[in-house]
C-alpha cells in the first residue's frame, strides 16, 4: 500500500511572525508552546512571534523555535486531518529537523527532545563564536565540480567542505572564512552562483567538535526507543531504527555532511506517493522539485 512521508525543516526556516496564526486558532498547539515555556524557562511564542529578527535568528534561538513550531503544526494537523499521521510510512527532517521526526515518530519524547534541541543550539552556537567560520550555497554547480574547487582551496589553505548535499545544484560548503571566501570566487568563476548564508559558523564540520561531545553527553542521558515510523538519517541518507545506531548518528550529525539529497532518494523508493512538509517555510518542497520533479508536496504550516 502506498504511503506518505512527513519532512520537517532545519535550521533557517525561522521568520519573525511565525506560528501567530497557528497558536491564535488551535490550542492544541498552544499547549504545545505552552509546555515549551514550562521547559525552557521562557515564552519562545513570544519570540516567535513579536523576536526581534536579532534575537530569532540565532542559533540557540532558532532551533528550538523551529522545532517547537513544526510539532505545534502537527498536533493541530491530526485533529484537522488524521490522515497526515495514520498514513505516514516514512519521515525525516533537514538537519534540527531530524529531532523532530524522531519525536513525532515517538523515539524521543517532546520534553527530551526540547532539551536536546536547546543544548545542540547553544552547543553549536558556543562552538561557532569560539572559532570564526562560515557557510555559503554554491548553485549551479555539479556535486564533482564543487568537491574539486573545496579540494584545491583546501591544499593551499584552511579546510572547506561540502556541508550539505541538498539538491542537484544546490550544495553548501562550510568551513574557515578565508576558505569560504576562496571557493565562492572559484565557484564564480566556473559558473557558478554563490549565496553567503547568514549563520552562526561551519555547521556540519569538524568545527563543531566541541558541540558534538556536549551533545553525545546529552544523549547518552536521553531515552530513545524504536520509532514507530521508519526515520531517515541525515548522517547516512538511510533509515535508522535501532535507538544505539539513533544515538551514536545524531552526535556525528553536527561535525558530518547533510545527505539530502540522497535521503529523499531513498524515500522515494519506498512506494511513496506524496509528501508533507511540516513546520515554517517552504524550502524542503521546493528542494523537494528540483530532486523528482513529479513529486507532489503539500505544506503544513507553522
Amino acid at each position: 500500500m502506498e504511503g506518505h512521508a512527513i519532512l520537517f525543516p532545519g535550521q533557517g526556516a525561522q521568520y519573525v511572525g511565525m506560528a501567530k496564526d497557528l497558536a491564535l486558532r488551535s490550542p492544541l498547539a498552544r499547549a504545545i508552546f505552552s509546555k515549551a515555556e514550562e521547559i525552557l524557562g521562557f515564552d519562545l511564542l513570544q519570540v516567535c512571534v513579536d523576536g526581534p529578527a536579532e534575537k530569532l535568528n540565532s542559533t540557540a534561538m532558532s532551533q528550538p523555535a523551529i522545532f517547537v513550531s513544526s510539532l505545534a503544526a502537527l498536533e493541530e494537523a491530526k485533529s484537522s486531518n488524521p490522515e497526515i499521521v495514520s498514513k505516514c510510512t516514512a519521515t525525516a527532517g533537514l538537519s534540527l529537523g531530524e529531532y523532530t521526526a524522531l519525536v513525532f515518530a515517538d523515539a524521543i519524547s517532546y520534553p527530551d527532545g526540547l532539551r536536546l534541541v536547546a543544548e545542540r543550539g547553544k552547543a553549536m552556537q558556543e562552538s561557532a563564536e569560539a572559532r570564526p567560520s562560515t557557510m555559503a550555497s554554491i548553485l549551479l554547480l555539479d556535486k564533482e565540480k564543487v568537491q574539486e574547487l573545496c579540494d584545491t582551496v583546501s591544499l593551499a589553505g584552511p579546510k572547506v567542505t561540502i556541508a550539505n548535499h541538498l539538491c542537484p545544484g544546490n550544495l553548501v560548503v562550510s568551513g574557515a572564512v578565508s576558505a569560504v571566501e576562496e571557493t565562492e570566487k572559484l565557484a564564480q568563476a566556473a559558473g557558478g552562483k554563490t549565496i553567503r548564508l547568514t549563520v552562526a559558523g561551519a555547521f556540519h564540520t569538524q568545527f563543531m567538535e566541541p558541540a558534538q561531545e556536549r551533545l553525545r553527553k546529552a544523549l547518552e542521558n536521553t531515552e530513545i526507543r524504536t520509532p514507530r515510523v521508519p526515520v531517515w538519517s541525515n548522517v547516512t541518507g538511510k533509515k535508522h531504527e535501532n535507538p544505539a545506531q539513533i544515538r551514536e548518528l545524531l552526535s556525528r550529525q553536527v561535525v558530518e555532511p547533510v545527505l539530502w539529497d540522497q535521503l529523499v532518494q531513498d524515500i522515494l523508493g519506498q512506494n511513496i506517493a506524496s509528501f508533507y512538509e511540516v513546520g515554517p517555510g517552504k524550502v524542503l518542497a521546493g528542494l523537494l522539485k528540483r530532486i523528482n520533479r513529479k513529486a507532489s508536496c503539500q505544506g503544513v504550516p507553522a
